[in-house]
């Protein structure tokens, strides 16, 4: 079973990615984290100290070059895997960004897309821009403006892929989260569901029922 995990900086792909592995392990399942990083961050930072602003088409380059590396690797390591796959992001960030930048999607990304082994869950964790500017800036390790994420989730909203997919409010505290992913992840169902022990799905039940007290379901 894989899901991947799509959203903007900021709305905490990779926290949630490492939590819902652990907590399938800890609970005695088989769960593997694959990244599918494309080296954003280390851009922006080294252009930061640099004083220069790389070109948008140069950045798209590249980061669509160690995207695609990226995501085959973990492919190939997911279709030797007898467990739940999470993949922090996917080809359709790098779709989202271009879609940001004003960026055409050119073919071979859709089309590597619609022949790649579909992730049996694409979970977005949505979350508004003003609440991520102030997690990145909270954490500084990076840096990103208002605008830019502001475009990034438009971005996101304008795939064609983007209505199926499975969208969580990544604003909530982080136990809220991983009840709600666990709840989604039951939901998809299929055969992934051995690899989750019966008494981790009873937890994130009974978390789903108290978050339903709070807000509604997205």
């Amino acid at each position: 079973m894989i899901i991947a995990l799509t959203g903007i900086d900021g709305s905490g792909k990779s926290t949630a990615a490492r939590a819902l592995v652990s907590s399938v392990r800890a609970q005695g399942g088989r769960a593997l984290l694959l990244s599918n990083h494309a080296g954003r961050r280390v851009m922006s930072l080294l252009a930061a100290r640099l004083g220069v602003r790389v070109p948008v088409q140069l950045a798209d380059a590249v980061e669509t070059a160690l995207r695609v590396g990226n995501v085959l690797v973990s492919h190939l390591r997911a279709r030797r895997f007898d467990g739940l796959v999470v993949m922090d992001r996917h080809l359709h960030c790098q779709l989202a960004l271009r879609a940001a930048n004003g960026l055409p999607r050119g073919q071979f990304l859709p089309w590597l897309l619609a022949r790649l082994p579909q992730p049996d869950a694409i979970v977005h964790l949505d979350i508004d821009p003003a609440e991520a500017h102030r997690r990145i800036v909270s954490r500084g390790t990076d840096s990103e403006n208002l605008a830019d994420l502001a475009a990034f989730q438009a971005g996101y909203r304008e795939l064609p892929e983007y209505a199926g997919f499975v969208k969580v409010d990544a604003s909530v505290p982080k136990e809220q989260l991983m009840a709600e992913l666990l709840w989604r992840l039951a939901d998809v169902g299929g055969n992934g569901l051995r690899h989750i022990p019966l008494d981790a799905l009873s937890l994130q039940k009974r978390g789903r029922a108290r978050i339903e007290k709070s807000w509604p379901a997205p």
